[in-house]
């Protein structure tokens, strides 16, 4: 009892809990936001930059794939990684959503408590891929802890760094903030994945991966430098204090009352089952056409260009035409990308694979995100957050298990189910979705 209060303390601590906050107007609130706006930009652009540049190195699309190859011949265990990298982040949203709504600060959930839950656990996988020559089955073991600690960790402080975001930005400015952190982010990335292909040509097994990896710890921690720096806007919780069960028996009421939220759901989730192929088009790439090492990290800056036009441009278009059409280009992308994938006649056709998901991607990191803030009212955000990224989430966990299936009939199956999700996401978007900001007004 006596270790279950000091945590309650701890916690409390790291979440600043017991500091007061104090009432103000919405002018006041307005004023202050947009003082802070350039320094909220600056520092969460090298946020995002950091990050993604690091994460470049650590490729769940290529590089992971092909570390995981070198260590087992076995299709589960690429997609447990593609589980790990396509739901963690989105699955443990919904379960900390009531916590985060009666938090007056968001940014301590992200900084300190971030710290723990997903930066140190990056260099349990550089450790991971020092032990890979000498003990392959103990390095994919500690692989698979490290990457899943991390985007667990991750999706923990998920629901309070959108909500941080969502209070930092306007919602007409936010496409641009986050479409351009994205866009430099994957363009300094492809310049790194160039620099990874070097490194996996240059150095031998498993030297090449450490390297890669460390690059990818240093600068996934040094985004969090970046981070702590935002300015919150912190304002009280006027939303009134619920139990769990209370929570968890009205988020039915949700989908009930909110038809436009409950069809964009739906096709959110078949826009994430189209993404089941994802973790899978490197390994085919390899086995069909013995692509070499070196290839597969030109395969990342592909992968990274497309997401770097993608997120530019989604960014950009979401602000003047709101986040849905990015959704339905998204669809499309996918479904071409898979289609090609199972066309192809050579290992050349597959820069246009990755291209094409980098586009993909692109869009659902920026709108997929940022469009779900839009359906609800401010003190309801983390609610509507959780239950999107979750339901997402499982989705994402689920389709990679049934991809590993598909993929042991043949590759074939895999990418025609994977284009016609995508196919499907883009005409319930299209047609049976109105756009949030829109609808709202």
């Amino acid at each position: 009892m006596l270790r279950l209060t000091n945590l309650n303390r701890s916690l409390r601590w790291l979440l600043q809990v017991d500091q007061p906050v104090l009432p103000r107007s919405e002018a006041e609130m307005a004023a202050e936001i947009a003082d802070n706006y350039r320094w909220n930009f600056a520092v969460n652009l090298l946020d995002g930059a950091s990050f993604w540049f690091g994460l470049s190195f650590i490729s769940s699309t290529t590089i992971v794939p092909l570390f995981i190859s070198k260590l087992t011949d076995s299709t589960l265990a690429i997609g447990l990684v593609a589980v790990i990298a396509q739901g963690a982040w989105f699955l443990p949203q919904l379960f900390t959503a009531n916590v985060v709504e009666r938090l007056a600060r968001k940014k301590p959930v992200v900084v300190n408590l971030g710290f723990f839950l997903e930066r140190l656990p990056m260099w349990l996988i550089v450790l991971a891929a020092l032990m890979a020559g000498r003990s392959p089955m103990a390095a994919l073991g500690l692989f698979l802890l490290g990457y899943a600690w991390h985007g667990l960790g991750a999706g923990v402080i998920a629901t309070a760094w959108q909500d941080l975001l969502a209070r930092c930005f306007p919602v007409e400015k936010r496409g641009r903030f986050f479409g351009t952190t994205m866009f430099v982010g994957a363009g300094i990335g492809a310049v790194a994945a160039v620099f990874s292909a070097w490194m996996l040509r240059t150095f031998p097994f498993p030297t090449n991966f450490v390297y890669s990896f460390t690059i990818a710890a240093v600068f996934i921690n040094l985004s969090w430098v970046f981070l702590a720096l935002t300015r919150e806007p912190v304002e009280p919780v006027m939303t009134p204090r619920q139990s769990n069960r209370q929570f968890w028996s009205y988020l039915p009421q949700i989908l009930r009352r909110d038809v436009n939220f409950s069809r964009f759901l739906a096709a959110r989730l078949l826009l994430a089952l189209s993404g089941m192929g994802t973790g899978f088009v490197t390994v085919a790439a390899v086995q069909q056409w013995q692509v070499a090492d070196s290839t597969v990290g030109v395969y990342t800056a592909v992968y990274l260009a497309g997401q770097t036009v993608g997120n530019l441009l989604f960014g950009f278009l979401a602000d003047k035409f709101g986040h849905k059409l990015s959704l339905e280009i998204s669809g499309l992308a996918a479904m071409l990308a898979f289609l090609l994938a199972w066309l192809a006649a050579s290992p050349v056709f597959y820069f246009a694979v990755f291209a094409l998901i980098g586009v993909y991607s692109g869009a659902v990191i920026v709108s997929g995100i940022m469009v779900v803030l839009e359906f609800p009212a401010p003190e309801k955000r983390p609610t509507y957050v959780g239950l999107a990224n979750t339901a997402v989430g499982i989705v994402s966990a689920l389709a990679p298990l049934a991809g590993a299936g598909l993929a042991a009939i043949g590759y074939g199956w895999l990418f025609v189910v994977s284009a016609v999700s995508g196919l499907l996401a883009f005409g319930l978007m299209r047609w049976w979705v109105r756009e949030p900001r829109f609808a709202n007004r």
